[in-house]
């Protein structure tokens, strides 16, 4: 399998920056990304209803470019999981983790034996390696497996979730994660940057890459600071209509004063 670069990253200590597609579903999305420099993008399919036919059309051309291709699942299924790596993706991100036992089934579905159950499929050219059990346990070492924490339930279940073997992040997921605390969208109340800091806290503790969504330059800076090792800039909906904007306002405004 393709050495999954986003591993050595974590595993030098460095921070890894790249976004999420939930719109631009097309073949060039990934070149583009490579070019502007990101490490990694995440597909969405939680929201976008995007099928697995068209996963496997992204992460073909993914799989050519610099930039490490992850897929967020609609949710923790051994279906959604198994069809998806068997796409080409490289991780899988599984939305609203909230148990151990959930964690565990992401784990299982992810993995080949033994660790794991997922069934073995010769899907890509690059897929084989000396032989069948080194193709497995390569896989198995490449892929990166992202549980978001997004609920109270899955602050309260979070120190188990992260001791799992296999699982390698928790990442927040901050919009909801407000909401179920109750004060939705208050990215500054107490509550929030509590819980914030315990996902730091618990990675810390077992040795886990702590992940989050930045929507900024200074606050990626400061999530960095804080411990983030994997910042998720934007989405290419957000990006595409603030780039587009200013342009636009920027040339109004000039021939406004002109």
């Amino acid at each position: 399998m393709r050495s999954n670069r986003l591993r050595r990253l974590f595993a030098d200590g460095d921070v890894a920056i790249g976004s999420m597609v939930m719109e631009f579903d097309t073949t060039g999305i990934s070149r583009i990304a490579a070019a502007a420099g990101a490490d990694y993008l995440i597909f969405d399919r939680e929201h976008t209803g995007w099928t697995a036919e068209r996963m496997r059309m992204l992460m073909g051309t993914s799989r050519a470019d610099a930039v490490v291709p992850i897929v967020r699942v609609p949710e923790t299924q051994y279906h959604l999981v198994a069809q998806t790596l068997d796409t080409g993706a490289m991780g899988i991100m599984a939305p609203m983790v909230e148990s151990v036992e959930e964690a565990e089934l992401l784990v299982s579905s992810a993995k080949y034996p033994p660790r794991g159950k997922r069934g073995f499929g010769i899907v890509y050219s690059d897929a084989m390696e000396s032989d069948l059990a080194e193709t497995m346990a390569s896989a198995n070492r490449e892929m990166l497996l992202i549980a978001q924490i997004e609920s109270v339930a899955g602050l309260e279940a979070m120190d188990g979730i992260a001791a799992i073997d296999g699982i390698d992040m928790l990442f927040i997921g901050p919009y909801d994660l407000t909401i179920s605390l109750g004060v939705p969208g208050e990215f500054a109340h107490a509550s929030y940057l509590d819980a914030v800091q315990n996902v730091v806290d618990t990675c810390r503790k077992h040795k886990k890459v702590a992940g989050t969504f930045v929507g900024g330059v200074e606050a990626g800076v400061d999530a960095a600071e804080q411990g983030f090792q994997c910042l998720m800039y934007a989405n290419d909906v957000f990006l595409y209509t603030r780039a587009l904007s200013e342009g636009v306002d920027g040339i109004r405004a000039k021939l406004d004063s002109a």
